[in-house]
């Protein structure tokens, strides 16, 4: 992240900005805009072979296919306008691959891997369907539906532990970043628990729809968290609808 010079910041400063053509009016919007909020951009990965089956990836490292590297090129080209300074990943190859597709475009020398942004643990629903999920852990199962925050993945992650885990990873970006605009490349649950965790939707309508290849705009500032693209209603739907999509391609472009 840029730093103002030592010398901008002692007495003489003045001087030795009007060396280099800057005015003090300059020099105060200068260290304001590194001061203000980090603008991150969570993009959720392309698609792969288990999203087209509907079945729940997780930790299982499962590779972009063709259409997810399309969605990978519209999200990078959605934000190539964008300014980014930074672009980071969660560890798995889906979202190494669709942030490295990011990075090119935008000029960004090379990717972050952020353990924190990796996806829910699902336990023993690894590979299931939510039918198949249903069936295995009635109980579990509408817990994640419809409270999430008391749901326990059968022989997998607390949904309240990958919600905690992904507001530090969030929060350690934004502190890193100020004042700068950066990309985070993730998984759907994951941006899911951030927003239910921003607008207060602990029960059935948490599940938001994001596209693959989706952008949704946060900014973060000194710890705190706020959610700049408009979100459409909570419904088990993976997709969201086009003019909502659209509203998050001008939104990441802005």
């Amino acid at each position: 992240m840029l730093q103002p010079r030592v010398g901008e910041r002692t007495g003489g400063g003045s001087c030795k900005r009007a060396e280099r053509g800057i005015s003090d009016d300059d020099a105060v919007s200068y260290v304001k805009a590194i001061e203000g909020p980090c603008r991150v951009l969570l993009v959720r990965h392309g698609t792969t072979r288990m999203n087209v089956e509907n079945r729940y990836r997780g930790r299982w490292d499962v590779p972009l296919d063709a259409q997810g590297y399309q969605e990978a090129v519209d999200a990078a080209r959605a934000l190539s306008d964008a300014g980014l300074t930074a672009v980071y990943a969660g560890p798995l190859r889906r979202t190494i691959a669709t942030a490295q597709i990011i990075a090119d475009e935008a000029g960004v020398p090379d990717i972050r891997i952020l353990q924190g942004l990796i996806n829910l643990d699902y336990g023993t629903w690894h590979g299931m369907t939510s039918k198949e999920a249903m069936v295995s852990d009635p109980a579990a199962f509408d817990a994640y539906r419809t409270a999430p925050l008391q749901c326990v993945c059968p022989n997998g992650e607390r949904l309240v532990d990958a919600r905690d885990r992904m507001l530090e990873a969030l929060e350690l970006i934004g502190t890193r970043h100020q004042g700068e605009t950066v990309v985070g490349v993730t998984h759907a649950v994951m941006i899911r628990l951030v927003i239910a965790h921003l607008l207060d939707h602990a029960g059935d309508g948490w599940r938001v729809p994001v596209n693959r290849g989706g952008i949704v705009e946060f900014q973060v500032e000194n710890g705190a968290m706020r959610l700049v693209t408009p979100i459409g209603v909570g419904s088990d739907q993976e997709e969201a609808p086009a003019e909502h999509q659209g509203q998050i391609t001008r939104s990441a472009t802005a």
